[in-house]
């Protein structure tokens, strides 16, 4: 199995001189890309398709190798706003993807202040330039796990690295985990262990700074890596075989609702970033071998596992407490119990599931 992740090498050795003609550039093939993208709304060509006729239209002091460059990533921006029903989109010329068409990665030998260069040329009006990259550890861990690719994502800031890394097959023995995620606590498991039980405490600092300040910046820097640090933590158990979570792409888009939640309450979630957390705990998943599912949220927090129950007020803040039956549990772990037996008894859990009902039955974890 092969998994793709990517590192940032910062910018900040270049000088001046350097940095305002990145700019320039980047400014330029942002102006190329849009007039592509208007000329391809109506229809995209193939990618193979992208010859002379075509790659010479823009009015640029840009290259055709860099205008095709260009070309291509208008395609792909053109395509991803179609899947998702948008509207056209606007590059903003703030950063450009290049191979090793335009960029090479040199190592440095006249210098120890730097690890290497990166070689970029090709662009047009006679334009090179030699940016100091500083590798760091990041770099050098992805690097030996796998292999560089000959892609790099450029802005005026950093620079972004793609590595490609093999990794065994999937886990075919171990345990499965349902995870409820919440602010009071980040990470409750079906198996009745709870994890980040300090991160509202991380989003409250966050929302006590003043906005876009520094102090504001590194509280956020702070909560990231506490969510960084829970992840680690469930991942330490090297049994876990499946890990399902709940689908919470629009809830910030539903918390809208008028009289859903109040104001404080709606701050608290917008700085939950939570698809920061389900992307770092996916990510780690991968590297683990393990299997990543979601399911549908709605009355998680609300059904008793035992009967089935569904009912809101079964549910009293943090305990939860079946009307019908009688089942009595800390209310996140239920709901991640919940979110589990979702995946195993629908029609994408089959290969996971238990060979005997009797193993089903999450009310007894």
């Amino acid at each position: 199995m092969k998994i793709k992740r990517s590192s940032k090498c910062s910018l900040k050795f270049c000088n001046q001189k350097k940095l305002d003609t990145l700019k320039v550039v980047l400014g330029e093939y942002g102006k190329v890309v849009n007039f592509f993208i208007k000329r391809f709304w109506q229809g995209c060509p193939p990618k193979s398709k992208l010859l002379k006729g075509i790659v010479n239209l823009p009015d640029t002091w840009l290259t055709a190798r860099l205008r095709k460059v260009a070309a291509r990533e208008a395609i792909d921006m053109v395509q991803s706003s179609k899947r998702k029903k948008g509207s056209m989109p606007v590059h903003r010329g703030k950063r450009m993807c290049v191979s090793s068409t335009i960029a090479s990665l040199i190592p440095s030998r006249n210098t120890s202040e730097f690890d290497a260069w990166l070689h970029l040329a090709s662009i047009g009006n006679g334009i090179i330039i030699d940016l100091p990259i500083k590798l760091h550890r990041h770099f050098h861990r992805w690097g030996d796990a796998g292999t560089r690719l000959e892609s790099y994502i450029i802005t005026d800031k950093n620079v972004q690295f793609s590595f490609e890394i093999v990794t065994e097959e999937k886990k075919s023995m171990g345990s499965l985990v349902g995870i409820d995620s919440g602010i009071n606590a980040l990470a409750s498991l079906s198996n009745g262990k709870q994890y980040g039980l300090d991160i509202r405490q991380g989003i409250e600092r966050i929302n006590r700074c003043q906005h876009g300040s520094k102090g504001q910046r590194k509280a956020v820097k702070a909560l990231k890596q506490r969510i960084d640090e829970v992840v680690k933590e469930i991942m330490e158990d090297e049994a876990i075989r499946l890990i399902v979570v709940e689908k919470l792409k629009d809830i910030k888009k539903k918390m809208k609702l008028k009289g859903r939640l109040s104001r404080n309450m709606r701050s608290v979630v917008y700085r939950w970033y939570y698809s920061y957390w389900l992307r770092r705990l996916q990510q780690a998943t991968e590297i683990r071998r393990s299997s990543f599912r979601s399911v549908p949220a709605y009355y998680t927090s609300q059904e008793c596992p035992a009967c089935n129950l569904i009912d809101k007020r079964n549910r009293n803040g943090e305990l939860f407490l079946c009307r019908e039956c009688g089942y009595t549990g800390n209310a996140d772990i239920t709901a991640s119990k919940n979110i589990l037996n979702r995946f195993l008894t629908g029609k994408y859990g089959s290969c996971f599931k238990p060979s005997t009902s009797a193993q089903v039955d999450l009310s007894r974890i």
